[in-house]
């Protein structure tokens, strides 16, 4: 299998903007919480519910996504998946009931899974040498983490000019914008000749007989409960529960004087340190051990989440948390799609890191939709930040019997 070997490729710039797009959409949708639940009297649930079964959807999508891709091609898969997400943003615009958003999120998610990681890290890992694939998935994952700074504020910047259904509109037409880019994404080969000869069945049934493979698939749930948690509610919990913003301070003069703002900012924030982070965890995971940085990244989050909830919330405190767990945010995704490349090959990387996705997403299903249910009921987050914080510690832990070295016949029959 031919391989880059220089760094920076067209198969990665276009990747990076590709994702770049699809996640400044997918992290503004807790900016609508609040416009959408008040214009409709609904309870926080209802919203919050949507955005679960988005992400349930989009960890479902992921695996048949990555498998279409190695059917039919990265490219027709891509397409396919922005066709897709451009119809949900733009049905949800008419949408008027709960039940309505919420199925109509299926689509959303399925739009995510097909222009998001699981696809375009599987092109990017084959289109990398083994020196610089690490990297690679590292900068294309960054590249998630600069949606999110433009995401947000787009949105709330937005939302000041026009309503929300015409905000969703206007994110159809950037997602289908994308699709410019594709001539111009010519990946490589799908594997060597030893690979192709090896079946996604018996790719599939030598994975799922690894204790390892089981336990990178429960180490990724945690990661979505907490990143889906944050991005659908921290906004709204910034906004209802911080200390006001004092005139004259630092963030009053920079234009921050609502917690409203604050929330969007401190979106944005997680995505600006998560840029940062996750090129530190790429560099890192081409000289370390991966398990052995999962699970100090999880052990990190724990703690700031934890030292977060127990003090009082305050302007400044809202901007350190936001910076620390930015730091730590999506470093966890090079690591873990890295370490299933490593351990089981590239041929299936696609659908292999695709179905250790989904518990990802059953994460961020339980995150998003507990969020709103533990709200509805005791009007706070309390419960829901504290189920994140076990939880990490648990990811923490069981990355550490992963065994670390490639599977020599992952695929016996």
């Amino acid at each position: 299998m031919k391989q880059q070997t220089a760094l920076m490729t067209p198969v990665l710039v276009i990747g990076c903007a590709i994702i770049l797009v699809n996640f400044s959409i997918r992290a503004s949708f807790g900016v609508f919480q609040i416009p959408i639940a008040t214009e409709f009297n609904w309870l926080r649930s209802e919203f919050s519910l949507a955005i679960a079964i988005q992400n349930l959807a989009w960890g479902i999508g992921q695996p048949i996504f990555g498998a279409l891709a190695e059917k039919i091609g990265d490219r027709k898969a891509i397409i396919i998946g922005a066709l897709i997400y451009a119809a949900g943003l733009v049905l949800s615009s008419f949408a008027v009931t709960p039940e309505a958003h919420q199925m109509l999120e299926i689509l959303v998610g399925f739009g995510v899974a097909g222009t998001g990681f699981g696809v375009i890290l599987a092109v990017v890992g084959r289109a990398s040498s083994d020196k610089n694939r690490s990297m690679s998935l590292a900068i294309a994952t960054a590249a998630g983490s600069a949606g999110q700074i433009i995401g947000a504020p787009t949105a709330e910047f937005l939302l000041t000019m026009m309503p929300w259904q015409n905000v969703f509109m206007v994110f159809a037409a950037a997602i289908l914008a994308v699709l410019l880019l594709l001539p111009f994404m010519r990946a490589p080969p799908m594997a060597s000749k030893a690979e192709l000869e090896q079946s996604m069945g018996q790719v599939l049934r030598g994975a799922f007989r690894d204790p390892t493979y089981t336990f990178i698939f429960l180490g990724f749930f945690s990661c979505g409960y907490q990143l889906a948690f944050i991005t659908a509610h921290f906004p709204a919990f910034v906004t209802e529960m911080c200390g006001p913003i004092m005139p004259g301070g630092a963030l009053y003069e920079a234009g921050i004087t609502t917690t409203s703002a604050l929330g969007a900012v401190a979106i944005a924030l997680i995505g600006a340190a998560n840029i940062g982070g996750t090129l530190f965890a790429g560099w890192l995971g081409n000289r370390y051990s991966k398990k052995y940085l999962l699970a100090g990244i999880y052990t990190a989050r724990t703690i700031v989440a934890a030292v977060f909830i127990m003090l009082p919330m305050t302007p400044t405190s809202v901007i350190i948390f936001s910076v620390a767990m930015g730091s730590l945010w999506l470093a966890t995704v090079p690591l873990t799609s890295g370490l299933v490349a490593h351990i089981y090959g590239l041929r299936y990387m696609g659908t292999l890191y695709g179905i250790v996705f989904f518990s990802h997403q059953m994460g961020s299903f339980l995150g998003v939709w507990l969020g709103g249910r533990m709200y509805d009921i005791y009007g706070s987050y309390t419960v829901v930040w504290w189920v994140g914080v076990a939880i990490g510690a648990f990811s923490a832990v069981i990355h550490l019997p992963i065994r670390e070295r490639p599977l020599e016949r992952p695929i016996a029959a």
